[in-house]
């Protein structure tokens, strides 16, 4: 038989935690296995090591008979291996588009996207996207994610689909369409093996094959259907869990009464009733979207209810009371913690918030019984999301809430943490008599609770206990319950709708509505907006701009245009596509195409086919993040502008004061004399040494003039009077250059005093400096290159730093992990947008101190400008290399602001020239680019020098470019660890 995967006593471990523990087994070719276990067993591991994205510890993983472990056989098969990391559209991202995402997919695995441009078109039919191809990512809902990622995986034509947990965080209805979708993708692409890790047992019943774990050993492995003849049960989940069914409870709690929450004109929550009895568990279930996180946040205090009643205590809720939250506790549904605390930390600051008496009793009690013990101590950015999400239920009990508010706290969690979960809430029910309000999609779960209200599109489609559901509906189970009153809901808008006056239908009967996916006549697809004789619109705007029309429908086309169609024979030619998201079936098959070949070339236009991929998707990524975009662009610019204006070394215009104790006719020709230089502006003379005193300490003044009595007489009598010059030191170097101003003119004006009175001194020689550069004596010529080389060093730096980190943070990395595409590709493709970027900032920094400050260019413009693109090049390596060092966002911040902007200002010869600097100031500058740019822009612009001038600066740019992504290529790993 032919292994698509082999493992042979296989271990691995995160420090002192053993992760796996001598794992083995053989996966067929072409079988589908399921992967089940409880949080922390090291089944995402398990699967990250079968596809290539972390480093094989002890052991062998043979994928396609080859060791994976080897670099050579790993670049060779990652092109025949599709891996969907854990986490809802992990691999995608969310600026670009539906289309844009496959399109770079397509390229990351060295195909031709024009070639396969078919098998894309097929893929969105397959999955039902074709209508929204041209919707940005961060607009799908969840199950419109995971069916995106799916088509992001097939999209090179896989022999080994591996997904961790794909259906995490989605209602029953989107699981349900995104299985039947991969069975029909699977029977259309042969041989194709799938491995799958999942939270929900029920999942993992129609796969080939189990694997079961626990404590990283391998427990299980065996057909599936063998295994549940073992046990003799029908149903998989019996096999590992059996829930628990709780007893109902009374007095009551919690009551609403017409619950509505809107934002704008999208009804969030629509006239829900329900009362609550106290110790009462109430579970409200429902598709994703449907307004069960809004009704929680509305009773919890955080939402204010646009109209209705809520009560709770008996009394209205009261979004600012603090005793009310103190009664309460609430557990949202992201993760809600502080990640730079461990899990102690966090107990700890919960108990001190909300008033815990024996808080470190209380935290170590709750340790123990949530089960946190042995990860007190971690950050919870290093758990798995069932003990993360096991830190907030401990959270949310610790201050003993009379009321406890979950949402969604077992998303992507465990069957066995789920049981604990549940056994906890049942516990805190019976034994305390607290009331709990929990949301889930898991359509399992409801038989924990003592009643459930099925919610969608923010009303109830119906209430009461499990069992009284299911006897009205006469269905099975739940999940098929929830559907059955779906399709009344639907039915009943359809009653309504039909009865309206002028009321518009599909070509099947089938009424329109607000919010329908449509095709209409001319092949462009769209949102139905408005429904203009019944008057229904979607928001205010379309109500805004068609109030006064009374006929046809309204589209909206995903390029965000209008198209009122009035005519009824355009109307009816409107096609449904779908309004509940369905999967669409569609004719054809994708094994009808012909599948793309796994191309492994290593042709040097392959290569660069490669770093054009990266590069083209961070390019749009960046046009597309408005304020990212404004920072690269147009921050460098203001900062020159503003930096420029106010920052001089030029000493001129500075105000002086004059005190004229005498008033004679020689004290005048004295203050004439400072009044004529150019350094100087007069200010209003004084008489009081008390009102100059507060001019020089309001910096109105520079200097004060203080010239005492009869200083006229004494001059002529031959005597000396001395003069006071009371000169502002607040900053020293102008207080120097003041005083050395003042020392000029007295002498100017001893002299002229002198030749008046007839005597003739020989005259001392005279230095008469000519400069031959920058002959006005500006400093603006000095700060706007040198600030313009600060901004060069600075954003491109930051920007390049942060792009690596990001992809980091949001999982997309794990898209290079699992692709044959190496890091220096990776690392190159990323910075080619933000060497464009800078390199429109140099022409547009030049541009502003050519044309705004007025700088004259004396020597070669091309030379200077390549000598700026290769600091451009050397400063986003540098950044990259940060990237590659650094772990968060913030931290490639700081550390690329503090690596650019201190050696720029210090060690460029900016400031202080190099020819001043010795030791390691000297070492410091000869190894960073800026100072070899700061003499190519000088000798360029100010100097006359051209290319053959600064040929070694160029080479030492060079190597700085070279050297930073070298060193940035070493330290960012293609594998985790």
């Amino acid at each position: 038989m032919n292994h698509t995967v082999s493992i042979q006593n296989l271990s691995h471990r995160y420090g002192k935690i053993q992760v796996l523990d001598d794992v083995s087994l053989n996966i067929p070719q072409g079988a589908t296995v399921g992967l089940i276990g409880s949080d922390g067993v090291g089944k995402s591991t398990l699967l990250s090591l079968i596809a290539g994205v972390r480093k094989i510890q002890t052991g062998t993983v043979n994928v396609f008979g080859s060791n994976i472990a080897d670099k050579t056989n790993r670049q060779k098969w990652l092109r025949r291996i599709a891996y969907v990391p854990q986490g809802l559209g992990k691999n995608l991202y969310p600026t670009l588009t539906v289309y844009e995402n496959i399109e770079f997919h397509a390229r990351m695995f060295g195909f031709n996207v024009t070639e396969h441009k078919q098998r894309i078109t097929r893929l969105l039919d397959t999955t039902g996207l074709t209508p929204f191809s041209n919707r940005v990512v961060g607009k799908l809902s969840s199950g419109m994610k995971q069916k995106l990622s799916l088509c992001c995986a097939l999209v090179h034509n896989p022999d080994l689909l591996i997904l961790d947990e794909p259906t995490t965080g989605l209602d029953p209805l989107s699981r349900r369409q995104f299985w039947k979708l991969v069975n029909e993708l699977r029977q259309e692409i042969h041989n194709m093996t799938v491995i799958v890790a999942t939270a929900y047992i029920d999942e993992a019943e129609p796969f080939e094959q189990l694997l079961v774990m626990d404590t990283g050993k391998l427990l299980i492995h065996a057909p599936t259907q063998e295994i549940m003849a073992r046990f003799g049960v029908s149903t998989l989940e019996q096999t590992y869990l059996t829930p628990f069914t709780p007893q109902p409870n009374t007095p009551p709690v919690i009551e609403a009464h017409g619950l509505t929450k809107q934002f704008g004109n999208f009804k969030a929550v629509d006239h829900v009733d329900f009362k609550i009895e106290k110790g009462e568990i109430f579970g409200f279930i429902g598709s994703n979207g449907c307004g069960k996180s809004t009704t929680m946040k509305v009773l919890m205090g955080i939402l204010d209810a646009t109209s209705g009643t809520t009560e709770l205590f008996g009394e209205p809720i009261d979004t600012g009371s603090l005793k009310t939250k103190k009664r309460v506790g609430y557990m949202s549904q992201a993760f809600s913690l502080y990640e730079e605390l461990t899990v102690r930390q966090n107990l700890n600051l919960h108990a001190k918030l909300y008033d815990v008496t024996d808080t470190n009793q209380a935290v170590e009690r709750s340790l123990q019984d949530f089960d946190l013990v042995d990860v007190a101590n971690v950050k919870p950015a290093l758990l798995p999301l069932g003990i993360r999400q096991r830190l907030q239920l401990a959270a949310a009990c610790l201050h003993q809430p009379e009321v406890l508010i979950l949402d969604e706290p077992t998303s992507g969690v465990d069957v066995a943490t789920r049981e604990m979960f549940w056994r906890k809430l049942w516990q805190l029910s019976r034994e305390n008599r607290i009331t709990i309000l929990v949301s889930t999609h898991f359509m399992n779960e409801v038989e924990y609770c003592d009643r459930i209200s099925l919610m969608h599109h923010g009303r109830v489609l119906a209430m009461g206990m499990p069992a009284e559901l299911l006897g009205q509906s006469g269905q099975p189970n739940i999940e098929e319950a929830f559907i059955h009153y779906l399709k009344i809901e639907e039915q009943n808008k359809r009653s309504e709708c039909s009865g309206c006056l002028n009321a518009y239908e599909y070509a099947d009967n089938m009424p329109m509505m607000v919010g329908d996916d449509v095709h209409f006549a001319d092949g462009q697809t769209g949102k139905i907006v408005a429904l203009l004789p019944q008057r229904k619109f979607a928001n205010c705007e379309v109500e805004k701009n068609f109030k006064r029309v009374s006929q046809g429908i309204v589209i909206e086309t995903y390029d965000a245009d209008w198209i009122h169609l009035r005519d009824d024979t355009q109307i009816a030619s409107v096609e449904f596509i779908s309004r509940v998201g369905a999967v669409r079936k569609v004719s054809g098959s994708l094994k009808e195409q012909s599948a793309p070949q796994h191309v492994n070339s290593d042709s040097l236009i392959d290569w660069l086919m490669m770093v054009y991929a990266f590069a083209i998707r961070e390019t749009k990524e960046l046009l597309r993040d408005k304020i990212r975009l404004f920072f690269v662009a147009f921050v460098p610019a203001i900062l020159l502008v503003c930096l420029g204006w106010v920052t001089s070394f030029d000493v001129s215009d500075l105000h002086f004061t004059v005190l004229d104790r005498d008033q004679s006719p020689e004290s005048r020709q004295l203050v004439a004399r400072f009044a004529s230089s150019p350094n100087f502006i007069q200010q209003p003379n004084w008489r009081s040494d008390s009102v100059v005193d507060i001019m020089i300490r309001n910096d109105q003044a520079k200097l004060l003039v203080d010239i005492p009595p009869n200083f006229g007489q004494k001059l002529l009598s031959g005597q000396q009077p001395e003069i006071g010059f009371i000169v502002d030191g607040a900053v020293p170097f102008n207080a120097t250059n003041v005083s050395g101003y003042a020392q000029a003119i007295l002498g100017e004006y001893n002299m002229s005093l002198l030749a008046q009175q007839g005597f003739r001194l020989p005259e001392n020689p005279r230095i008469v400096p000519r400069l031959m550069y920058s002959q006005d004596f500006k400093s603006v010529n000095m700060m706007v290159f040198g600030m313009m080389m600060l901004v060069l060093m600075m954003i491109p730096c930051v920007m390049s730093a942060l792009a690596v980190v990001r992809e980091r943070e949001t999982g997309t990395i794990q898209n290079l992990y699992a692709s044959p595409a190496n890091v220096p590709q990776y690392l190159l493709g990323k910075q080619l947008p933000y060497i464009l970027m800078g390199v429109f900032n140099l022409a547009l920094l030049m541009a502003i101190a050519v044309f705004w400050f007025g700088i004259p260019i004396k020597g070669s413009f091309l030379a200077t400008m390549l000598g700026g693109v290769l600091l451009v090049c050397a400063s986003t390596a540098l950044g990259l290399l940060i990237s590659a060092l650094t772990k968060s966002q913030t931290a490639a911040f700081f550390v690329g602001v503090l690596a650019s902007v201190v050696p720029t200002v210090n060690f460029s010869g900016w400031v202080y020239p190099m020819a001043t600097l010795s030791g390691g100031a000297y070492a410091i500058s000869v190894s960073f680019p800026a100072s070899y740019f700061g003499t190519i822009s000088k000798g360029g612009l100010s100097k006359g020098l051209g290319f053959s001038s600064f040929l070694i600066e160029y080479a030492m740019l060079l190597f700085f470019f070279g050297l930073y992504l070298t060193l940035a290529c070493i330290f960012l790993h293609k594998q985790e660890k």
